[in-house]
């Protein structure tokens, strides 16, 4: 009933940039946050930003990547800047929904690549 489906991840030199977006559709009454995620080879699985209430960043993308919302269109974006090969990962969107029905639950994207070089 309610999909996530991201774009915009792909293969960049360090210091370079990317924009993800992430756009949810279906039964939807309300979007309270939204947010990506990332897994690292060798490392736990991340928060990168989220949007709900407050804006909030981990501190390894602070100053680097901005999250940004379209409320409109259902859609989230990260853009993101002066990359290095760190940040190389899998990258997933995530949105809390409130359906029509008023159930409220989490659903995920299906992640996209993002691979830097350097």
């Amino acid at each position: 009933q309610v999909q996530l489906v991201e774009s915009g991840g792909g293969l960049v030199q360090a210091g370079g940039s990317l924009r993800l977006s992430c756009a949810a559709s279906g039964s939807i009454f309300r979007i309270n946050v939204m947010g990506w995620y990332r897994q690292i080879p060798g490392k736990q699985r991340e928060l990168v930003a989220i949007s709900g209430g407050s804006t909030k960043y981990a501190d390894s993308v602070k100053g680097r990547f901005t999250i940004s919302r379209d409320n409109a269109n259902n859609t989230v974006y990260l853009q993101m800047n002066s990359l290095n090969p760190e940040d190389t990962g899998f990258y997933y969107c995530n949105a809390v929904v409130q359906r029509f029905n008023g159930a409220v639950v989490s659903y995920w994207g299906q992640g996209t690549q993002v691979t830097v070089s350097s």
